[in-house]
């Protein structure tokens, strides 16, 4: 989740939330690449979670990543919350994950060297004093209750508000990781196109990265929990909003889809006030009950825009939203994925071709039937193993059309590769886990931390 947003000054009209979001608009030469990913922490003696506190804690990790390898603290009142360096951040989730949101650079080649870098420093420090991390879509061990809390005020207030509008808000906090990808738009029909495209194939990119098939120490019936949890989080905000396949879908119209969803908080002096289920237009209006009189400011309008949480979604730039936390190579595939099918031309139009004829009732069916069916989902009358297949090859051709070139490869799509392996098998990475659980790991989910932690 985001570090409060820098956006601008006073709001004098509604015209500035859409030129908000248009300024993001960059040239194909300046598209960047920013990957974000998230992991849970435990101490290796008993597979505990980490607390914020103590030697071994979420606060000494953040220490030792700031005294050692000099990134700058970000601090909420006289809690260290999390750490920046340039355009980078690292940031402390609900329930003690660490996320990195990488900075916004040129190649996959640049993103991954980002991240073998962060989970290479993150791992000397835990070494330190016994902690581990690992990459999984939700805990495979751990109760709601075993969780410590995060001092963070945004925390608070959701975890207030969430159990009134979502029966899993509070399992999406504490419970679940996930890897991102942010990219650029050139225009807004690029972003309405890119936008289509991202929240349709979503559901199959959580096919391709489930990577959650165990609740409390045993199978939970599901390939991705993570994806699950997410179907009951809170359905104002989540899911695949139909506005956005409608003619004419614009920046306007997510304007006014942002203004609809009610509020969590607004960010004042370093502290967050509770504004949870009131509204950005009474806000606009001076009536927001949370601070009568006040009008707000664009940096306000950059922290609502976090609180939206559909399974793709735009600020001044575009997230996609849909996989599980995961090993290396998957936080290195999710962006080739998913760079590959939406910044070539030819890549785009032929990832529309896929997805452009279904139905909304198709897309939701889709997203409903993929965290528990996987690859054995259909849609349109095609199997999702079938749709991947074609998918991983569209994105291949796109990362060689867009010959990025690293120190020693002639583009990026070698990237792919963990993905290839997926859909060869056509099982998902579920699957290979719980094949391990009933036959390898004899029952025991202790195995998972011995064999997925980074």
């Amino acid at each position: 989740m985001s570090i409060p947003q820098e956006g601008g000054g006073p709001i004098e009209s509604r015209d500035q939330l859409a030129a908000y979001l248009e300024s993001g608009c960059k040239p194909r030469e300046d598209w960047r690449i920013g990957t974000e990913h998230e992991k849970f922490g435990y101490r290796k003696a008993d597979l505990t979670p980490i607390d914020y506190e103590g030697a071994c804690g979420v606060r000494s990790m953040l220490e030792g990543l700031r005294d050692t390898f000099g990134w700058n603290e970000l601090r909420e009142g006289e809690h260290l919350i999390g750490l920046t360096k340039g355009k980078a951040n690292v940031s402390l989730e609900p329930g003690g994950q660490l996320e990195l949101s990488g900075a916004p650079l040129e190649t996959i080649h640049e993103t991954c060297e980002e991240v073998n870098q962060h989970l290479a420093e993150v791992r000397e420090i835990a070494d330190r004093c016994g902690v581990g991390f690992i990459g999984l879509g939700a805990l495979p061990k751990w109760t709601r209750e075993d969780l410590p809390m995060m001092p963070k005020g945004r925390y608070n207030i959701m975890r207030r508000y969430m159990p009134q509008v979502g029966s899993k808000g509070l399992d999406m906090m504490f419970r679940t990781t996930t890897i991102q990808v942010n990219l650029d738009f050139s225009s807004e029909a690029d972003m309405a196109k890119k936008l289509r495209v991202g929240l349709a194939l979503q559901p199959i990119a959580t096919a391709l990265f489930a990577n959650s098939p165990f609740l409390e120490g045993h199978p939970n019936g599901f390939l991705s929990y993570r994806g699950e949890i997410w179907r009951d989080v809170d359905n104002q905000r989540a899911g695949i909003p139909a506005f956005v396949f409608e003619d004419g879908f614009g920046f306007e119209a997510w304007v006014d889809y942002a203004l609809d969803v009610p509020m969590y908080f607004v960010y004042r002096e370093g502290k967050y006030i509770d504004a949870a289920g009131q509204s950005f237009k009474d806000f606009m209006q001076g009536k927001l009950p949370a601070l009568p009189g006040e009008t707000p400011t664009l940096s306000d309008w950059a922290d609502h825009l976090t609180t939206v949480f559909p399974d793709a979604r735009i600020k001044k730039f575009m997230e996609m939203r849909g996989a599980d936390g995961g090993p290396w190579r998957k936080i290195c595939a999710l962006p080739a994925f998913w760079v590959g099918l939406l910044y070539d031309d030819g890549a785009l139009d032929a990832a529309w071709d896929v997805c452009k004829h279904w139905t909304q009732e198709d897309r939701i069916d889709l997203r409903n039937a993929v965290p528990e069916k996987g690859f054995k989902a259909e849609v349109a009358g095609r199997s999702v193993l079938d749709i991947a297949r074609q998918l991983v090859g569209i994105a291949t051709e796109g990362l060689h059309s867009r010959a990025r070139a690293g120190a020693f490869d002639r583009d990026e799509a070698h990237f792919l590769n963990a993905l290839r392996d997926v859909t060869e098998r056509g099982e998902t990475p579920a699957e290979e886990m719980l094949w391990k659980y009933h036959h390898q790991w004899e029952g025991n989910i202790d195995r998972v931390y011995e064999e997925y932690s980074y």
